[in-house]
């Protein structure tokens, strides 16, 4: 179990590197039980994330009672932490080919703990979503919003962890946003979560 002191840390550590600076790099547990300790991170953004696989869930018309959208609120972890998993698996298949293998510890860390960090900045839409859901039109442009701001910064921290230039690491960056957005879609439909009107 990681201190909150901990967590802060990490969390310094990524937001430094989303900055441009690689010294960011030195807050974050590199290490063999640092690597394996970062997957807490999903533990850590499973608040914030619960919230919005609420809200959802909230919003199908399909689903009329609470065991239902349990239903829901479960296949969309499944979704999501697949998303967040699948993606790291592959690129760790991948990163000695690409020439980033010393690089792949540095990255699933950082990727891990940013992602906690980046469910916990998306969560006032998820709140807004559940408590005021009336407010269709501003709660998808502040999401909107928010997803750019989430992708330019993960870019940034790609680049910083990768080390090996902007080009490399913006290949591994649009690599990885491909690899999750096809994860995430294909497990949406098998998990048949195209709900109409959600």
């Amino acid at each position: 179990m990681l201190s909150s002191a901990e967590i802060q840390q990490y969390f310094a550590g990524v937001w430094q590197m989303m900055m441009g600076r690689a010294e960011g790099l030195k807050k974050l547990d590199l290490s063999v039980d640092g690597f394996w300790n970062s997957f807490f991170a999903i533990i850590v953004a499973l608040p914030a994330l619960t919230v919005g696989w609420v809200a959802v869930a909230n919003d199908v018309p399909e689903a009329v009672t609470f065991g239902m959208r349990f239903s829901v609120v479960m296949r969309l972890f499944v979704a999501d932490i697949g998303a967040w998993l699948v993606p790291l698996g592959l690129l760790g298949l991948a990163a000695r080919p690409a020439g980033i293998a010393n690089r792949f510890v540095h990255y699933v860390v950082a990727s891990n703990w940013a992602s906690a960090l980046f469910a916990w900045v998306m969560l006032p839409v998820a709140l807004l979503r559940l408590l005021a859901p009336g407010l269709g039109e501003l709660i998808t442009l502040l999401a909107l919003i928010l997803f750019l701001a989430t992708l330019v910064l993960s870019w940034r921290l790609t680049v910083v962890a990768i080390a090996r230039g902007p080009g490399l690491g913006t290949a591994i960056f649009f690599g990885m946003l491909a690899a999750s957005i096809v994860v995430l879609l294909t497990l949406q439909s098998v998990l048949q979560l195209d709900f109409q009107g959600a």
